[in-house]
């Protein structure tokens, strides 16, 4: 699930929060799930994965992190992203491009504290994205946390980062690829508004 808060009522999040609820109803598996590129400026490379979308607060989508794992430090060289979101259940793609920058210290232990104990001690615990000895020692470092940690105080090497998108196009799969493509592109201080051949 995915918490919204005051959203905006700008077209492409009255789209967003429709389609959101078609999927909802239909049991979409991990709704919460969207993928994340970045670029490696150190590499020349573009790097993706999945993150769990927590908040939309108004305009600003917000995931949490390790901030010493390899995708933090792309962000902080590269701070500009772009994102996908499919929901199979309505056949829909959504893709975004957005800057984002860290939430507050606030924000992440408000948000640590909600967390079970469980997820905290491997938050805590993990050196994410880092080589290990084994997976042995991973739960070994894992359990023991869980049994000796203050595990609502939420570590300074973690936490959220926001977006604000600048661009949505919303892409949904119709019979013979007769696609419909609806963009969104934020510009002097509107949405403008085109369609796209499938």
């Amino acid at each position: 699930m995915i918490k919204l808060i005051s959203l905006s009522d700008s077209k492409p999040y009255e789209l967003f929060k429709d389609f959101y609820e078609q999927a909802l109803a239909l049991n979409q598996p991990n709704i919460e799930a969207i993928s994340i590129s970045s670029f490696d400026s150190k590499k020349k490379e573009v790097d993706s994965r999945f993150v769990n979308l927590k908040y939309i607060n108004s305009e600003k989508w917000i995931f949490f992190t390790n901030y010493n794992s390899n995708k933090a430090l792309q962000f902080f060289e590269h701070s500009q992203i772009s994102a996908i979101v499919f929901w199979h259940t309505i056949n829909l793609q959504i893709r975004i491009k957005a800057d984002l920058e860290k939430i507050s210290e606030e924000q992440n232990q408000e948000h640590f504290e909600s967390r079970s104990p469980e997820k905290n001690a491997l938050a805590i615990s993990s050196n994410q994205s880092r080589p290990a000895e084994s997976y042995e020692n991973i739960k070994e470092k894992y359990y023991r946390t869980l049994d000796s940690e203050n595990l609502t105080k939420c570590p300074d090497y973690w936490g959220g980062y926001s977006f604000k998108p600048y661009y949505f196009e919303f892409w949904e799969g119709r019979p013979n690829r007769l696609n419909i493509r609806n963009t969104y592109n934020f510009n002097d201080n509107n949405w403008e508004h085109r369609i796209l051949e499938p």
